[in-house]
């Protein structure tokens, strides 16, 4: 996952300012656990598009 695309998930998902504050290391694994889910979410729609065209 590119760093822009989890920079933009964590801001989606409310904890951005904990990334800045402490780093990647700091968000809670819940957090993480829901940036990867949503990033599958993001993917699926992605290849639903794509093979609607």
């Amino acid at each position: 996952m590119s760093g822009r695309l989890k920079e933009e998930l964590a801001k989606e998902l409310g904890f951005y300012d904990t990334v800045q504050k402490e780093g990647w290391g700091g968000i809670r694994a819940r957090d993480a656990g829901n940036m990867v889910k949503r990033a599958i979410e993001l993917a699926e729609q992605q290849l639903a598009d794509r093979e609607q065209r």
